[in-house]
Order: C-alpha cells, then structure tokens, then sequence
C-alpha cells in the first residue's frame, strides 16, 4: 500500500472511531471485558504465525522469546486486567465537608477519552501493541495502532488479527512508511502513546501539541547496572549478561553499561567469559540469537565497536563467530568495552545492541554521580546484598524505573506502571496507572437536599451569607495557623 493510501485509511478510520465513540462515550463494563477477552485466544491461536513473523523481520528470532513475551506475556497482561477491572473501573468517592455541603456528593468517574492512537516500535511489535491495547479497551477507548514499518511481516498479521476479531470502528491497525508516521501524530486523537528513541519523541509530542493531545512517551535511554562492592559473582554476572542477550540488546530497558568496583572489573570479565564457554560457546549463530532488526543498525553498532577500538579501549568479543559475508540472519556477538571514554558514541547514546561498556568507579558516591550526570534513564538496577545502599543508590537516582539483584523485570509485570522519566519519557502504562493513563478521571459533585444557604453563600449577594461565613472560617484559620 503507498503512503499516500495508507494516510487515507488512517484519516477514514480516525473518523469513523470518533463517530462511533460519539454514539456509545461510555461503554458498559461487560462489553470492556468481552473485547479484553479476545486478545488471549487470538494470541495463542496465532503462536506459530506469530514466531514466523517475528523470524521473518528478524532475519531470526528465538522461539521460547517469542512464546514467552509476544504470546503468553500478552495473555498475561490480558487476564490480569480482567481480574482488576472491576476495581478499577469503580466509581472513587472522595470527601465532602458535610458541614459545608450536608449530604452532597463528591466523586471520580473514569470516563474513556475516546480514540487513542499508538504508534509502536519494531523490537517488541505484539506486546507493545497488544499490551497497552488490554488498558485502552479496560478503559473503553477505542483504538487505532501504527506497527513500526520495520516489522512488515508481523505488522501485516497483527492488521489481520485484529480485523477477524474487533470491528474497524473499535480497533484497527494501519500500516505504512515514514510519511504515515509524520501524518499519524498530526491528526487530531484524543491521546497518543509512542514508543521510541528522544530524538522522535519530541517530534511526535511538537506535533501533538499543535492540537493539544496528549501523549505518553516512552523513550528509553542508557539504563546502567551498578555492581556494588562484592556482587561480582557468576549469578549477578549471568542476570546483567542474560538480560543484555535478551533480543540480542535491541531492548528499552536492557542493561546498557555495567557501573564495576574499579578492582573488580577483571572479574566481571572473567566470569562473563567463563559463562559464554560453559553455557553460551556458539551464541552468536545460534537459535538463540535474535538477529538485527536490519543491516543499517548492524552497520551502527559495528561503527559503535571500531570508534571504541580505534580510540584504544580493549575489546572482548563473546559467543563465537558469525559469517563476515552475507549474514543473512544478521546475527552479532556480544563485545564488551572496557573503561571507553565518556566522549565516545557508545557513551553517549542508547546502544541498543550486542555491546555492553564495562565502567569502573573507586567509591559509591561517584557511581551515583555517574549516573546523574547523564540523562534520567528509564530502568536503572542495582545488584549487591546490602540492601540499604542499593535503596540508597535508588533514592539518591532518578529512573523511570528500578530493579534490585535483576534487571528487566519492572517491565515484565502487569501490575507495576510502566514508563520514563525526563529524556526517557513521561506517563505510564500497565496496571492501574495504564487504565488511568487512557483515562479521564472525571470529577463530579452532586448537591444534596439539605444545607442550601451554605451553597448560595459563595453568590451575591454577599452580605446576608457569604461575609458572615468568609468572617467566621477566617477566624478559624487563624485558630490552625
């Protein structure tokens, strides 16, 4: 499909789901629940096209991965917002000065704001549609979903998953280029959610503010692992490198560098190298590898390496060879940089790859000043069992984010918000703080039968009411102050 025809379909669809919106703004509990219902079925009957797609845009992509994300942690995040729903979707009282306002009422209805556009990335393209769409639908919203035009093959299932399950009027999936992107945050939603680099972020939330939508924006960043003094041993060593090998780097919040007690530093390379001979010898053209979304990111990272050799820092390459010539799944190893300078590439942006910067630091105090030199990243973890520094590196450290003796996992659970903060984003999805996010938590105050001069108090004319009752809370103030 062109752009040009792409644009069209988006525009059409657009009006199409405020038109229907406009006819049913609140829609009951059990028709959110039925339309959640479908996602989990359409997932696992779809478990063997699903690991097709996403090995055909790959050029490889390990299957347990995409059981475990794409399909069962789709489902996942379906049933247990159907297990909340209930919960969330009620109505939130809240107080009323019965001196002020006798028995009225004051509460929160979270009312859908109505179209909701999402515009997703290539590395994780089911669960960073289907995910938040759970929340959309739990909050009676109806949406249209944007696949990255990196994915075609899984963005084309995806379109036909969704058209034999919602009708277009509640959910639909436009694929298309760049022109589709740029048109996709000009139009007119009532909310947007992007997931993305910074750079791109700020495009999407300029255009969005021309027609004041708002947006959610996950962005990212250099998420960094601090190994504490002693914490360098062969489990913590296999969670940072496991999460690292987790599609092979091409993750938001995978470990970007690695903060070592300066002594310690041998050490983490020496057991990151004795976990590649023992369990991962052959990684880099194995199954197990996913390959590089495609040959210009392959062409970044390589340049991310040599700039780093060629500058003098030390290389070590882990989990074998791949073909130098016509690497068809275009699959990489992992290299690990030791102590690169900060002024370095690899330093300064997100890597999103196999390579993993190995830092040392000489006391706590200037690993946290490491890190809050930089950007706000959006997962930081820590590893170590003293337990009151890891709290205290946490607090003393700004992330969208964090995690203790793991790193990933606050991503992975649907009942933790998930989201950036500064350059790597704002808002939130999953969990309640999802429902809210896609949410207009509407306040609404109903006026009781009783204490009706109170209420005519704050309307001229004054003098009867308002001044006496202004007088009195005055002096009362003054009796707290």
């Amino acid at each position: 499909m062109s752009d040009a025809a792409a644009i069209k379909q988006l525009e059409d669809a657009l009006a199409l789901q405020k038109k229907s919106f406009l006819k049913n703004q609140y829609p009951p509990l059990e028709e959110r629940k039925a339309n959640i219902s479908k996602i989990p079925g359409m997932v696992l009957a779809n478990r063997d096209a699903i690991r097709e797609a996403l090995t055909k845009d790959f050029g490889t992509h390990p299957t347990a991965s995409s059981d475990m994300i794409e399909v069962l942690g789709v489902a996942g995040r379906a049933a247990y917002v159907l297990s909340q729903i209930d919960k969330w979707t009620a109505v939130d009282y809240r107080e009323a000065d019965p001196h002020m306002y006798a028995n009225a009422t004051a509460e929160v209805r979270y009312q859908p704001k109505g179209v909701i556009g999402n515009i997703v990335p290539w590395n994780f393209p089911l669960d960073l549609s289907l995910g938040p769409l759970c929340e959309m639908l739990a909050a009676g919203n109806r949406v249209i979903i944007k696949p990255s035009e990196y994915t075609p093959a899984t963005g084309a299932l995806l379109a036909k998953m969704i058209k034999e399950n919602y009708p277009e009027d509640l959910v639909t999936v436009v694929n298309g280029g760049l022109e589709l992107s740029k048109r996709f945050s000009q139009l007119k939603f009532n909310h947007i959610l992007y997931t993305g680099n910074p750079g791109v972020g700020k495009l999407v939330m300029g255009e969005a503010a021309k027609n004041l939508v708002p947006v959610t924006l996950e962005l990212g960043g250099k998420c960094p692992a601090i190994m504490q003094k002693g914490s360098i041993n062969d489990e913590n060593v296999e969670t940072v490198i496991g999460t690292k090998l987790l599609k092979n780097g091409q993750m938001c919040i995978s470990v970007d560098y690695v903060l070592c007690p300066r002594e310690e530093v041998p050490q983490f390379t020496h057991a990151a190298t004795n976990l590649f001979n023992s369990k991962l010898a052959d990684y880099a053209a194995s199954t197990d590898n996913t390959g590089i979304i495609s040959q210009r990111h392959i062409d970044r990272i390589n340049r991310l390496v040599s700039e780093a050799e060629s500058a003098g820092v030390k290389s070590i390459k882990l989990g074998g060879d791949v073909p130098k010539e016509n690497n068809i799944k275009r699959q990489l190893p992992l290299t690990l940089l030791v102590d690169p300078s900060r002024d370095l590439e690899v330093m300064r942006d997100e890597i999103f790859g196999p390579v993993l910067p190995i830092i040392p630091y000489d006391d706590l105090e200037s690993a946290i000043d490491e890190i809050n030199a930089g950007e706000r990243p959006l997962g930081l973890y820590v590893f170590g069992d003293d337990v009151d520094a890891a709290n205290k590196i946490i607090n003393n450290t700004n992330s969208g984010g964090a995690a203790i003796n793991c790193a990933a996992l606050q991503g992975a659970l649907p009942s933790l918000p998930f989201g950036g903060s500064g350059n790597s984003g704002m808002g939130r999805h999953h969990g309640v703080e999802g429902f809210r996010e896609f949410s207009n938590p509407r306040g609404v105050f109903t006026r009781g039968k009783g204490n009706a001069d109170m209420i005519k108090a704050f309307m001229p004319p004054y003098a009867a009411l308002g001044e006496p009752l202004a007088e009195a809370a005055y002096k009362q103030a003054l009796g707290l102050a």
